[in-house]
């Protein structure tokens, strides 16, 4: 987005025209010549429309919306999700600003960061939007402003850019700008604390390498893994796993490298229930120290089985109708041209793969959970559970 683009979107006229559109079609919007400028707006109503679960503070002030700060950008739901508290907190990477206006809630002052002089506007303009009074948004880079400030902060923040030049997602934190690993002494000079929002697809077992003792948390939402944080304060280092809007799973390292899967010789008709255990767990390998003492665990990315109803589990519940060996007659016989939703977990085997075998098309009509205890191929045919 240009700077004369925000200048417009700015105007009280464009602004009263996106709002008394945002119900429309865009392309009619696009189309339509009785609105002036109809093309920003009808960009910025799309964007909002879009907004309107993942960023509803935004979505209610009719905020601007540049296209890849948006789609960058974090979701309230796992913004608010941050625990960091105190006085005072540096955002390294202020962006859009959704992580921004979750921090102000929780700090007296914020200092955010944002290198793009018109984002930077623009962040400011939306902050002011939502009546947003304890935040300083600086038109600088991270590198800038630690090698500039005299400042010292209670937190840093930081989630560094994943985008290459090119588009190309980036994993290592060393690749990502600004490159945190390099920065970390200054960091820890100018703050007492920092937390690092990195990408879902970052090892958990990297961070202690990189940081030294720090704590590392995976954030899931709706059943999709969003983000790792890792949190270097001083604190005895954890591993938590965190399912927006359901609950966290958190233990010391020494505990979850303690716990132990079950063992493979068992009866399996004594089990009632299944568990497919939250990305979150997954992703953090805390299946095992998760469900002790609640249901059995083959392996991390398997599936839990217990014989009574699991209180206060990460993950979906279902009441277990029938077993079955994967390379059973009677099991082909019984699906054969059955329309039903797969679940796996552990499993040697694509989606497309069941179907072929057992001839049957993917649907809704019965779940059957395709998974692996042991060295044991099994289909569960499974329910979900009503309490």
């Amino acid at each position: 987005m240009t700077l004369a683009d925000f200048e417009i979107l700015c105007r009280e006229d464009v602004r009263r025209a996106i709002d008394e559109n945002i119900a429309r079609d865009p392309v009619s919007i696009a189309l339509d010549r009785r609105i002036e400028h109809a093309s920003l707006v009808a960009t910025q109503v799309k964007r909002l429309q879009r907004a309107k679960s993942k960023l509803p503070s935004y979505y209610a002030v009719r905020a601007i919306l540049p296209p890849r700060a948006y789609e960058q950008s974090s979701s309230e739901l796992c913004a608010a999700e941050n625990t960091l508290t105190g006085d005072s907190v540096l955002d390294l990477t202020c962006g859009l600003g959704v992580d921004t206006f979750a921090l102000s809630r929780k700090f007296k002052r914020v200092v955010s960061c944002e290198r793009d002089e018109v984002l930077a506007a623009i962040t400011r303009y939306n902050l002011a939007l939502l009546g947003v009074e304890n935040v300083t948004v600086e038109n600088c880079s991270a590198e800038e402003y630690l090698a500039s400030t005299a400042d010292h902060f209670d937190w840093i923040f930081v989630d560094p850019d994943r985008r290459g030049e090119r588009g190309e997602k980036l994993v290592l934190l060393e690749e990502c700008s600004p490159n945190v690993v390099a920065l970390f002494p200054r960091i820890m000079e100018v703050a007492e604390r920092l937390c690092i929002k990195s990408s879902p697809l970052f090892d958990t077992a990297e961070a202690e390498r990189k940081f030294g003792e720090c704590s590392v948390e995976v954030l899931s939402l709706a059943g999709e893994c969003k983000q790792v944080n890792i949190y270097v304060d001083g604190k005895v280092p954890t591993l938590s796993a965190a399912a927006v809007g359901v609950g966290r799973f958190e233990v010391e390292y020494s505990v979850a490298e303690a716990a132990a899967f079950a063992d493979t010789q068992v009866n399996l008709s004594d089990y009632q229930y299944l568990i497919i255990p939250d990305v979150a767990l997954v992703h953090s390998r805390l299946t095992a120290a998760a469900f002790a003492g609640k249901a059995d665990v083959w392996s991390n990315n398997g599936v839990a089985l217990s014989r009574e109803y699991p209180e206060n589990v990460l993950g979906r519940i279902f009441r277990i109708e029938q077993i079955f060996d994967f390379g059973s007659k009677e099991l082909k016989k019984l699906l054969k041209g059955k329309k039903i939703e797969i679940f796996r977990r552990d499993f040697p085997f694509a989606n497309n793969e069941i179907c072929r075998r057992f001839s049957v098309k993917e649907g809704a009509a019965e779940r059957w959970c395709f998974t692996r205890i042991g060295g044991k191929l099994l289909a569960i045919k499974i329910v979900p559970h009503q309490r």
